[in-house]
């Protein structure tokens, strides 16, 4: 039996990276102080994975899913709020995106899907200020809320 189509999965993670960029990038508009700084590091965070999901798409031969110009976006932001629950709908877009990646035979590309599904869970549970799902065991001390 084979897995999922491994480089599907990779576009699909690559997609969600874009739309994540696009989001973080809106949202930080409307953050300060120390949660602007904690999104200008995610945003670049996630950057640096669009481009490694786009290396690993061209190390397969494929070609990478571009950027849309523009992105529809599940929350709209007037305020340090809303931009949170932004940055929180983003991240469970990328949880869901990774998890075709747990479905492939490539048990490297299965172990970036895990983990990618993992941090974006916890990034999620930060922006909304609320605890860690008991979903993930074993990652550790309870996280603090952003500050507004």
């Amino acid at each position: 039996m084979s897995g999922a189509d491994p480089l599907a999965a990779l576009q699909a993670a690559l997609a969600a990276e874009h739309a994540a960029v696009y989001g973080y990038g809106v949202a930080g508009a409307r953050l300060r102080d120390d949660a602007r700084d904690a999104a200008r590091t995610l945003w670049a965070a996630h950057r640096a994975k669009r481009d490694r999901l786009a290396d690993l798409i061209t190390a397969r031969r494929g070609d990478p899913v571009a950027a849309a110009a523009a992105y529809r976006l599940p929350v709209q932001v007037t305020s340090p709020r809303t931009a949170g629950l932004l940055m929180a709908a983003m991240e469970d877009m990328l949880a869901t995106a990774y998890l075709g990646l747990v479905g492939v035979d490539d048990a490297r590309l299965r172990a970036l899907g895990a983990q990618s599904m993992q941090e974006a869970a916890m990034r999620a549970c930060r922006w909304r200020a609320a605890p860690p799902s008991s979903a993930f065991p074993g990652l550790g001390g309870a996280l603090s809320p952003l500050p507004e």
